[in-house]
């Protein structure tokens, strides 16, 4: 598969996948030429986690290309944005560039064919996450949870999910929706486990 230009944000703690949306509030300088450049070329900008918090920073394997389904253009020359998740991708280079955003070569990833999950994996699925925001104290609107379909609750679950980039990155990364979906099962259980003293993991 030819490789494809993908101006990126890299932003730690911060998933997308495809089919879903990621609302993104738009400040630094070099982020607003992103926008302003994606609005003015094909709406598109790639999601990806660096591996560490400094500048330049080296960047995980897999990222998501999402295009900008709705905009707010601020006066101050900030935007308010919301990403529809397109596909994912998987880093092939970074390339040197003049813009003050950086930009990378991709590969587009074939996710394999929709497969929903068995009875057995949705039901545990659903108690683990259950105990998960007990623990947690979230409050959860169950009766709308159980009308998701399989993908948008696993997918969904996996973005908002209040793990470290470590832990998103692996759920980004699942080859498939019942490996991910046994993936955050098992960050579930381990995160539940945590020293309370700590709080939970949080998004950055």
């Amino acid at each position: 598969m030819a490789a494809v230009r993908l101006s990126i944000f890299p932003l730690a703690g911060a998933i997308l996948f495809p089919g879903l949306q990621l609302p993104l509030h738009i400040f630094e300088p070099r982020y607003r030429e992103l926008v302003g450049s994606a609005l003015a070329r094909d709406r598109r900008i790639a999601m990806i986690q660096p591996q560490a918090a400094n500048e330049g920073a080296p960047l995980f394997q897999v990222g998501c290309i999402g295009r900008i389904d709705d905009v707010e253009a601020l006066e101050d020359g900030r935007y308010n944005i919301v990403l529809e998740g397109e596909s994912r991708f998987r880093l092939l280079r970074e390339v040197e560039v003049g813009t003050p955003f950086r930009q990378v070569d991709g590969e587009l990833i074939a996710d394999p064919p929709y497969e929903g999950l068995s009875a057995v994996e949705r039901a545990s699925f659903e108690r683990e996450a259950r105990d998960f925001a007990a623990r947690q104290g979230y409050s959860v609107d169950w009766e709308s949870v159980a009308q998701l379909d399989d993908a948008s609750l696993i997918n969904g679950v996996s973005q908002i999910a209040p793990f470290d980039a470590a832990a998103k990155q692996a759920l980004l990364e699942a080859s498939d929706l019942a490996t991910r979906c046994e993936l955050l099962v098992q960050l579930m259980q381990f995160f539940a486990r945590g020293d309370p003293d700590d709080g939970p993991a949080t998004l950055q």
